[in-house]
């Protein structure tokens, strides 16, 4: 950098603001500092301004499931966020398995600056460990307590609202696609479901309600086998999109007519739910808003660690088209 400032005929601390952005510098300052990098061939060491100003940049996000179009277009926008604020992100994926994920969290956390953590099922010692380490942490999608910052949708009532759409359009044997056992939005989606199905004055039929494992293949079964019983159910929920699909595949394989034969409506909207035919009826998360957000309350617990965590429930949005069968 003394070399650079040199040739620029400018302090260092100029070089300094050029390539943090920490302060606006004249154009022609500027161009000036950027010929003479080019000159001496200069590229900033990330480990060594890291070794200095005890700051990596880089933010850690473990996120299971990567391949959930949810998950996916969540990573975009944190993704974005993060660059326009000049980090980079470390991205790692626990399995939904809460052993594994205290061992990658494990690793992150001496490499980066903070964490964003979509919670596992049992996520509790891993979120002891960061606490205790004074790890900047916030969790995403998935609301566990009140110890960390946290930012997510309402899940609960816009279940209801699915399953009380679905009661005033005639419909009282309704079934429920359940995502990861033990996971926040699987509590949460289920309460509301049954929160609906009180309101609607349904009784619950607990073995209409089954397992999709938040994933297409289990849901797929999970479906195929309520569609199998000579009560079957007369409109299905399936709790987010990895499920959807594989709802929609158990029913193209019995030959079943959506709406026509059984309702389907689903909590997540994704890109392609429009073209579907019929269209489908969703909940849809405002996932973009989710993903800025999180880097933003990451960035500022950083910069104050010691301020009270903040818990961000963001509101979810009905989407009615077809596949409801109005």
């Amino acid at each position: 950098m003394a070399e650079v400032a040199r040739l620029a005929g400018v302090s260092t601390a100029t070089v300094s603001h050029v390539l943090n952005g920490t302060r606006r510098v004249r154009a022609a300052t500027r161009a000036q500092v950027l010929d003479a990098m080019a000159a001496v061939d200069y590229t900033p060491n990330q480990v060594a301004r890291s070794l200095a100003t005890s700051r990596t940049t880089t933010i850690g996000l473990a996120l299971s499931a990567i391949s959930n179009p949810y998950f996916g277009e969540l990573l975009h926008a944190v993704e974005n966020e993060a660059a326009a604020a000049g980090y980079t992100l470390l991205l790692v994926d626990p399995h939904e398995d809460p052993s594994y994920e205290g061992t990658v969290v494990r690793r992150l956390r001496n490499r980066v600056d903070g964490v964003l953590l979509a919670p596992s099922s049992d996520a509790g010692d891993t979120l002891a460990e960061l606490a205790a380490q004074r790890v900047p942490t916030v969790l995403v999608d998935r609301l566990v307590g009140g110890a960390h910052d946290q930012i997510g949708t309402e899940n609960v009532e816009p279940v209801a609202e699915l399953v009380t759409h679905l009661a005033a359009g005639g419909h009282t044997r309704i079934g429920f696609v359940a995502g990861h056992a033990g996971l926040a939005t699987t509590v949460e989606r289920l309460d509301g479901f049954r929160l609906g199905m009180g309101r609607a004055g349904l009784a619950v039929d607990e073995t209409l309600v089954v397992d999709g494992d938040s994933e297409s293949e289990p849901a797929r079964r999970a479906v195929t086998a309520l569609l199998d019983r000579p009560d079957r159910p007369t409109a299905v929920i399936t709790a987010n999109n990895a499920m959807t699909i594989g709802g929609m595949q158990g029913l193209h394989a019995a030959g079943l007519r959506v709406p026509d034969d059984v309702a389907l409506v689903a909590f997540d909207d994704f890109p392609w739910a429009d073209a579907f035919r019929p269209r489908l009826t969703v909940i849809a998360q405002p996932f973009a808003e989710i993903g800025r957000e999180a880097v933003r309350m990451l960035l500022a617990r950083m910069d104050s660690p010691d301020t009270p965590p903040r818990t961000v429930r963001l509101p979810a949005r009905f989407v009615h088209r077809e596949s409801c069968g109005c």
